[in-house]
């Protein structure tokens, strides 16, 4: 199972009603976040969620409302005597970012470790995750990520038994280990079926619309999108900012088949939001807006 936060929503700064841009997931004991705008720590307090457990942290870019918010955070994860190694994923220039960030930060118990993207797509598998990332159209360097967690299929136990596999190796192959047996070698494919459908979410802020996003969101079970503008005057300000439209986001997820849209990202003067949905549902009727700690938890299906 997948839990999986909205801890912010906005663009662009703060408001009363509105944090910074940041994404939170928890999986397996680990928790990962996406984006730090100013506020995030907050959020995460409000939402009840741990410090304690971030393992990991990438950024989409660097403008200020994308990570804002870590300086603090550091500090305060460094006062809950955190002493594992955080690690960060972002564009190139991340420990220069980072560390000039941490001037004021500069005393940390734990280690960093970054992983800096410099090719169109990556991926990355880390903590139960297949993170892919992927260049997208902003006026600086700027990537998407999606989220995937895959999963083995079933454990055969007639396979096991007709292979004359010990009971003692069904476990370890189980979780995907290559077991030396005498003169043998046992694989996980000699006990499990096909792989299952794993769980997906697809995150992406600040872009022009662009094919690549859709073939990352491909059947995503959840698509984060940016929704910087409904307002359809203000079509041609997303294409000089290099940001996106409601419908625009809706087109994306139309094209992906995902299973929902949350819109997210939104311009400080985006107000009455939900008036603009019924236009956006015509184009993806699965779409609705995110909102600040929007939660949802995404399960294993056998389909």
């Amino acid at each position: 199972m997948l839990d999986v936060c909205l801890l912010g929503t906005g663009g662009m700064m703060p408001l009363p009603y509105r944090k910074l841009t940041a994404l939170m997931t928890r999986f397996n004991g680990s928790n990962l976040l996406i984006d730090c705008g100013e506020g995030t720590q907050l959020a995460i307090r409000e939402q009840g969620w741990s410090f304690h457990s971030i393992d990991v942290i990438c950024f989409t870019h660097y403008h200020a409302d994308h990570i804002s918010g870590l300086p603090g955070l550091l500090l305060t994860m460094g006062n809950a005597e955190r002493t594992e190694p955080l690690i960060m994923i972002g564009p190139k220039g991340l420990a220069r970012v980072v560390n000039s960030l941490r001037v004021i930060a500069p005393e940390l118990p734990f280690p960093i470790e970054f992983q800096e993207l410099t090719d169109p797509e990556e991926t990355i598998a880390i903590k139960g995750y297949q993170i892919q990332a992927f260049r997208v159209c902003h006026n600086v360097p700027c990537y998407g990520y999606s989220l995937l967690i895959e999963r083995n299929g079933k454990f055969d136990v007639d396979r096991a038994k007709e292979a004359g596999i010990p009971q003692r190796f069904w476990n370890p192959l189980q979780k995907g280990e290559i077991i030396s047996d005498g003169d043998r070698v046992l694989t996980p494919d000699m006990v499990l079926g096909p792989p299952r459908r794993g769980i997906k979410v697809t995150y992406c802020t600040d872009t022009r619309p662009h094919k690549t996003i859709a073939e990352h969101a491909q059947g995503a079970d959840l698509f984060i999108c940016e929704g910087m503008y409904a307002e359809k005057d203000k079509e041609d300000k997303a294409r000089q900012y290099k940001h996106m439209t409601f419908y625009e986001a809706a087109k994306l997820a139309a094209r992906a088949n995902v299973s929902e849209l949350w819109l997210t990202h939104f311009s400080p003067s985006l107000v009455y939001a939900e008036n603009y949905m019924k236009d956006v549902k015509k184009i993806f009727p699965r779409a609705s807006l995110g909102q600040d700690g929007r939660t949802v938890e995404l399960d294993f299906t056998d389909e």
